[in-house]
């Protein structure tokens, strides 16, 4: 065993909320709901426990994306455990548009970093994108608050597979209070993503630029604003046939005056109340509303052993 300096550490990381209507694989922001981790090197080979969301579903052995995340981690860090045991509780919904997978990787990542000594950087980031393929759930979970993400060729040029992520944090306005509406029903991102098409009219765009630069602004500095700030015409109404219901909530939301949009690849609804109360004139039977505040502070990590 090298490299390892502690040899158990606490890591818990928030959810997250991404697009936030316009802002397509570009904004994200983290919620206050957590997963936590407790990572431990043994002697010898691995043990995964999962309790809450996911327990008795996903993989207890190399398969899970915690124990894949770690063990990128550490390879990129040089430490060497000899063996690993797991034990994961987790709040955060799975496949529902929360930024599940996204945890579960930031998760790992930050554990293997820990285990090593070491904070995380910016390779941690492209580490734990890399597992999606964008950075906007990602880098919430990451930094806490609001974040604009972004990628581009590892090279600088082209449109190669390979990418280099980035992100910027910024400070959400202190009167945001967002509502989450999730479904009983899951969703899978590569299906819904794969309804988008590859072209979108020009006026499509050019209002999506608009609208995503008017987030910005109305998600740190005028929430009276996020009304139009959060109207997207990039990718929720082809998700439509997917899930129905999210976008017909979505749009009751908004006739009601509330700012609304899907959470991620959904099938979740995100609303932004001015006043942190769900509207009780809007109907959302299917749907388990939960108040969650925005999670300012990312991820955190604590060396136990």
């Amino acid at each position: 065993m090298t490299g390892v300096v502690h040899r158990c550490v606490w890591v818990r990381v928030p959810a997250s909320t991404a697009n936030l209507g316009s802002g397509f694989d570009a904004l994200g922001m983290a919620l206050a709901r957590h997963d936590e981790v407790e990572v431990e090197v043994t002697g010898g080979g691995l043990t995964v426990e999962v309790t809450g969301e996911g327990a008795g579903r996903v993989p207890l052995d190399e398969k899970h994306l915690v124990v894949r995340a770690l063990r990128a981690a550490c390879e990129a860090t040089g430490a060497r455990p000899a063996g690993l045991a797991l034990r994961c509780h987790n709040t955060i919904p799975h496949s529902r548009g929360l930024g599940s997978s996204a945890a579960a990787a930031v998760a790992g990542v930050v554990a293997g970093y820990a285990l090593a000594g070491r904070d995380p950087d910016d390779e941690a980031l492209q580490l734990a994108a890399g597992f999606e393929g964008h950075a906007d759930n990602a880098a919430a979970s990451l930094l806490g608050g609001l974040v604009v993400a972004w990628s581009e060729a590892a090279d600088g040029i082209g449109t190669g597979v390979r990418k280099r992520f980035h992100a910027t944090r910024l400070e959400p306005h202190p009167d945001l209070a967002p509502v989450v509406y999730v479904p009983a029903t899951e969703s899978a991102t590569p299906v819904t993503r794969g309804l988008l098409p590859d072209q979108v009219p020009h006026a499509d765009a050019a209002f999506a630029a608009s609208r995503a630069a008017l987030a910005v602004h109305a998600l740190t500095q005028r929430p009276d604003l996020l009304l139009p700030a959060t109207e997207d015409r990039l990718h929720q109404s082809y998700r439509e046939p997917a899930w129905p219901e999210t976008i017909r909530l979505v749009a009751a939301l908004r006739a009601a005056g509330v700012p609304a949009a899907v959470s991620g690849a959904g099938p979740t609804v995100l609303a932004l109340p001015p006043d942190g109360e769900p509207p009780a004139a809007v109907a959302a039977d299917g749907f388990t509303v939960h108040r969650l505040p925005v999670d300012r502070e990312g991820v955190r990590v604590q060396p136990i052993g």
